[in-house]
């Protein structure tokens, strides 16, 4: 058996983005789920800085890393070719990945896998944070029998003098940034979207101005539900739509709006003939975990991120 060490890992400045997918691809239909984030793949488009780590045999792409910085800390996310493992190339991408970021480190396990948790312990990696995806069915949903483009079919639930509409491109950008950074201040990766972040998902081949509802009081906007439609079998065996981001302005909080852009975000969903929604959420955030668990959505998946540091006392 041929084993691997960190220095068989290449560092790179580009990767090819068709191979990376394809690897995670890979992985997924063996893991049951996809081991890189959606941000881990624009990266692999061009653009964002970010360290690329490989591990190739021949031609073949059999182990990719990434390392980049989420303002707070170095995140790293790492994923082996079923077909290449327990030939240590995941431990050392790990190695190489700390060596990268400086000294620590902290990694994603996407599904919390057993073998994860297992090679992230060998190298002394401890829990930080978890992410937990929730899902619910989408069967009879208000608001879902049909309404004009722009409108979410539930403007009674809205407050007073509150209207919805879709984003608008070329338009929009700005002050949902604004409001963006403001309601996800805390948060290490969503409250650090840029405009070109926000162009690169403009661009994706999901992307619907349709299902980006925005809520403004007297052309003042206080938050936003943001809907994503993805792939049959990205998510599950069927098409499953995402709450992809909800996120209101600090200064309207306590208006009901939370409950009222998430009903209009799963009625959205439902017009398109989704059968299952799903989110992502911070377990820490008890306000959004309490929000989503009364809007019927419950817990499914757990992704758990793990600190890694040169020194194991730390």
């Amino acid at each position: 058996m041929v084993t691997t060490a960190p220095g068989d890992v290449e560092i790179v400045s580009r990767v090819h983005g068709g191979a990376v997918r394809a690897l995670a691809a890979r992985a997924a239909r063996v893991d049951g789920v996809a081991p890189l984030d959606e941000a881990t793949l624009l990266t692999t488009r061009g653009g964002a800085r970010a360290t690329h780590l490989v591990v190739r045999r021949g031609r073949r792409l059999v182990g990719y890393g990434q390392v980049r910085d989420d303002g707070a800390t170095s995140v790293a996310e790492v994923v082996v070719d079923p077909g290449w493992r327990r030939r240590r190339i995941g431990s050392a991408l790990l190695d190489k990945a700390l060596e990268t970021a400086g000294g620590t480190v902290e990694v994603w396990a996407h599904g919390d896998l057993p073998a994860a948790r297992a090679l992230l312990a060998t190298v002394g990696a401890r829990p930080v944070r978890e992410l937990w995806v929730m899902g619910r069915d989408l069967g009879h949903v208000a608001g879902s029998e049909g309404s004009p483009r722009g409108t979410s079919g539930d403007a009674a639930a809205l407050p007073t003098g509150v209207v919805l509409r879709s984003f608008r491109v070329g338009v929009d950008e700005a002050a949902w940034l604004a409001v963006n950074a403001r309601a996800f201040a805390d948060h290490p990766e969503q409250g650090r979207i840029t405009l070109s972040d926000l162009r690169a998902r403009e661009r994706e081949p999901w992307f619907s101005a349709d299902g980006f509802l925005l809520a403004s009081l007297d052309e003042r906007l206080l938050g936003s539900v943001w809907t994503k439609v993805h792939a049959p079998g990205a998510m599950g065996a069927g098409g499953v739509g995402e709450i992809y981001v909800l996120g209101i302005d600090p200064d309207a909080q306590g208006m009901g709006l939370g409950r009222a852009l998430t009903e209009a975000g799963l009625a959205h969903l439902a017009r398109l003939g989704v059968s299952r929604a799903a989110l992502f959420v911070d377990a820490g955030n008890t306000v959004a975990v309490a929000t989503y668990r009364a809007a019927g959505f419950t817990r499914e998946t757990v992704h758990t991120r793990y600190r890694l540091t040169a020194d194991r006392s730390r």
